[in-house]
């Protein structure tokens, strides 16, 4: 009976949506680490900042506790900050809508030099041509980056690799 419990809490958790990003979930981000139903019978739901700064992190938490909350559950949020989130951790559903919805989504490998300090071959997530042009270190929140197909035009937010 917990077992089930745990996959029915999980999955209320897991549905809760980015509130920057509405098109993916915490699952889909990686930031949503577990779920269990502790000694209490409380629904334990562990969740890990994209970044030390971001701003959605208390949205984030309280939007996962009001939809346990909402499924019955008596919930505690806690707060996961080792080992510290990186975009390797978005899943690759998380990635595809990301593209969907207009984002390109972070390369892997996150922890390489390359992709943390050098230039990354971005493609537009419209068109998917890689002749692509950074325009703004910073696009409509501090994780993204602004940046411009040079094949369609479009202009279109990067996710960085973190």
């Amino acid at each position: 009976m917990v077992d089930l419990q745990v996959k029915r809490a999980w999955a209320v958790a897991a549905a809760v949506l980015d509130p920057e990003v509405p098109a993916v979930t915490v699952a889909d981000l990686g930031i949503l680490r577990s779920v269990e139903i502790d000694a209490q019978g409380r629904a334990v739901a562990r969740v890990t900042p994209t970044y030390s700064g971001c701003p959605a992190v208390l949205a984030i938490e309280l939007a996962v506790e009001a939809a346990l909350r909402d499924a019955g559950f008596d919930p505690l949020i806690e707060r996961v900050l080792t080992p510290a989130w990186t975009t390797d951790w978005i899943t690759d559903q998380g990635r595809e809508k990301l593209r969907a919805y207009g984002i390109a989504p972070p390369v892997t490998g996150s922890s390489s030099k390359r992709a943390l300090f050098g230039n990354v071959m971005v493609s537009c997530p419209r068109c998917a041509a890689q002749d692509t042009s950074k325009l703004s270190e910073f696009g409509s929140t501090a994780c993204k980056a602004h940046y411009r197909c040079n094949a369609c035009l479009e202009p279109f937010d990067y996710f960085k690799c973190i």
